[in-house]
């Protein structure tokens, strides 16, 4: 009805330069609730590390810091959003965009996002990337929901490229590109919640690796050569760059057989 009465009816210019402040207000709305999640002590049996605690001053502390890097680096990405958005042909007006176009712009956007990502993370942790850029990001090494987007300033440009890469490649609706944002920092949220829980839907997808495998990337360390991907096991399976994590899974197996 919408689309027939206005059909030249287009979202606020504005409004798309403001897709990285919702990415990061969101990010401290959804990691707030995981904390006060601990409030509950049944929770703690589904914490991947759970002899590392995390206080909320702690995770304010990651906060604050995180919106200092939200100035650096993420204000100038809001100022070029829209230029580079009408560039590459992301639409603003109607029609709106179905919702079976929606789920396979976003599949696509996963795709391409979890395979760029692995290269330049991998890329990350060569001697000079990681000495100068990631190990900020692997100060935690049991990850909190704050410490998704805790970063150097370059590494979120640097990572950030391989959000963009799917909506460069299949452009589709600024409602689209506003999903994806939204969605891809809840599961960088879900991945860095150092939770496992047993009935996250989210388990159900093939090849899904959440906080579990992500988990161990940041256990190891600076010297992880192992669970790059940021979303999907397969690269990390095709490349060979799993199997110190297999080898943990297997002997875990062992361990709950034989207490």
């Amino acid at each position: 009805m919408v689309q027939i009465l206005c059909p030249e009816i287009r979202l606020p210019s504005v409004l798309p330069q403001h897709v990285f402040l919702v990415h990061f207000l969101l990010g401290a709305a959804v990691a707030v609730h995981v904390h006060r999640a601990r409030a509950f002590p049944q929770i703690d049996r589904f914490k991947i590390q759970p002899k590392i605690k995390n206080s909320l001053a702690d995770m304010l502390d990651c906060y604050k810091k995180v919106m200092v890097t939200f100035v650096v680096a993420v204000v100038p990405l809001q100022i070029f959003s829209f230029p580079v958005i009408q560039m590459i042909g992301i639409r603003t007006s109607l029609p709106l965009p179905s919702a079976s176009d929606i789920f396979l712009q976003l599949l696509v956007y996963f795709v391409v996002e979890d395979y760029a990502n692995y290269w330049l993370h991998r890329l990350l942790h060569q001697k000079w990337g990681y000495e100068n850029i990631h190990h900020v990001h692997h100060e935690y090494t049991a990850p909190i929901g704050f410490a998704a987007p805790y970063a150097h300033w370059a590494e979120i440009i640097i990572l950030g490229m391989a959000s963009f890469l799917g909506p460069m490649i299949a452009p589709g609706h600024m409602i689209t590109f506003w999903l994806w944002m939204i969605v891809r920092q809840m599961e960088a949220i879900e991945t860095h919640s150092g939770y496992d829980f047993p009935w996250n839907p989210l388990k159900y997808i093939p090849f899904y690796g959440g906080a579990i495998f992500h988990d161990y990337h940041h256990f190891v360390g600076g010297k992880s050569q192992s669970n790059f991907a940021s979303v999907f096991t397969y690269c990390d399976y095709i490349y060979g760059t799993n199997k110190g994590y297999r080898y943990k899974e297997a002997f875990e197996k062992v361990l709950a057989k034989h207490p």
